[in-house]
């Protein structure tokens, strides 16, 4: 697995990821919040499957 996600994306999958995932603990939001856990783990990991379907990459080459 290459890395396709890069840095300031990274970051905002981080921040939505948790913030759905803490809008679902704290009722705000529906079982629906939990789906923050894809954008979270996608942007720890660093890399997308959808990013690698579509052809994108969003991270410098090495």
């Amino acid at each position: 697995m290459n890395k396709n996600v890069g840095g300031i994306d990274r970051i905002l999958r981080i921040v939505v990821g948790l913030a759905l995932i803490a809008a679902a603990l704290l009722h705000y939001v529906g079982l629906w919040g939990y789906i923050g856990v894809v954008p979270l783990a996608t942007g720890i990991i660093g890399w997308c499957p959808a990013y690698r379907l579509l052809g994108m990459k969003t991270c410098r080459s090495a």
